[in-house]
Parts: C-alpha cells; sequence; structure tokens
C-alpha cells in the first residue's frame, strides 16, 4: 500500500449573508478565474467548483476532491436548501465583520445549516471575510456562545491571501479526518 492515494470527496457548503464574499472566495480557494470587474453580482441559487487538493493534517497519501456549493445568501432560495444540504460534509459560514446585520444573520445560517445536520463543530469554520478598506481587526468578535465554539478565521486577500488558503487547508484536514473516522467505523460495524 506503499504510495498508494487515498481518495476523498468532499461537498462543502459556503454559505452566510448576502454580500459577504462566498464567491470571491470560493473563486480563490478554487483558482477559478472570473470575469472581475469590482461590481457586485449576486448568486443565484448556488454555483458548483470543482478541484483537488490536499488537505492539511490527513497524512501524506490523502486527497481531496472539493466539491465547493457557493449558495446564495438571498432567502427566496430557502426552498432549495435541503437539496444543497444532502450529502454535505462540511459548512463554511462566511460574513462581513464590518456589517453588523451579519453578526445576527450567521445565527440563522448555523440553525439552518449546521444545527439541523447535526454536523460536529470540526466539520463548521466561521470565516470573517475582510473587504478592501476593512475597518475591523482580526481578532474575537461578539458572537453568540454556540457559534463561539467553532473555528474562527479572519481572511483578507489583499494583505494575506495565502493565509486563507493554508486555513481553508486545515479546515478541510479536519473535515476528511471526520469521515476517515466515520468510514472505519461503518467498516468495523460491518466486520462485527
Amino acid at each position: 500500500m506503499l504510495g498508494e492515494w487515498i481518495m476523498f470527496k468532499a461537498k462543502i457548503l459556503f454559505i452566510g449573508p448576502n454580500e459577504s464574499g462566498k464567491t470571491v472566495l470560493a473563486n480563490f480557494l478554487s483558482d477559478t478565474v472570473e470575469n472581475v470587474d469590482g461590481e457586485y453580482r449576486p448568486t443565484r441559487g448556488v454555483r458548483i467548483l470543482e478541484f483537488e487538493s490536499q488537505p492539511e493534517g490527513s497524512g501524506d497519501n490523502a486527497k481531496c476532491e472539493v466539491e465547493l456549493w457557493d449558495c446564495s445568501g438571498d432567502f427566496k432560495f430557502e426552498s432549495c436548501w435541503p437539496a444543497m444540504i444532502k450529502d454535505s460534509c462540511g459548512v463554511v459560514i462566511i460574513f462581513n465583520p464590518d456589517a453588523p446585520n451579519h453578526l445576527k444573520e450567521i445565527e440563522t445560517w448555523y440553525s439552518m445549516f449546521i444545527a439541523s445536520q447535526g454536523l460536529q463543530d470540526k466539520q463548521c469554520l466561521l470565516m470573517a471575510h475582510h473587504k478592501p478598506g476593512s475597518r475591523v481587526e482580526d481578532g474575537r468578535l461578539p458572537l453568540a456562545s454556540h457559534l463561539s465554539r467553532l473555528a474562527l478565521i479572519h481572511s483578507n486577500l489583499e494583505e494575506e491571501p495565502e493565509d486563507a488558503r493554508q486555513a481553508f487547508c486545515r479546515y478541510l484536514g479536519n473535515v476528511v479526518n471526520t469521515m476517515s473516522e466515520s468510514r472505519e467505523r461503518e467498516e468495523m460495524s460491518i466486520i462485527t
């Protein structure tokens, strides 16, 4: 088995309020280049981006095929959420820390996408996305207690883009490890 790759497929949802930077981050992490003219264009429903990644902390021989679902922040697509959630391995809530209403709104996203699915904390990530000219410093944010249990990272693609990529790879490593543990438990239950 030496040199043999273990391949995982992870469906990761990018959710959060409108205009929080989900699409910009999804494009960056998947190395997708879109026509960027600086004009805001809301995502209609969902965009699915696929790429390969080597998750951090999941072993040297693990590769992950990522299916990144860039979900619209518009509640008019709420009827589509059950289909988006189905078979997801992880959820990233992206919000703009400069927008005061986003801190309240992420509680709704948490209850709809995370609490309802029973995902483990390590399968979830909060990403405070700092847009150009952001006034909020990296650091602690006034989060509800159930949200403060989740890993929180600050992303700033203008100043430290690779920090966001490394943080996502660490998160992906947590998701892959959770999937691997689940697969092992399932195999053991079949054997016994």
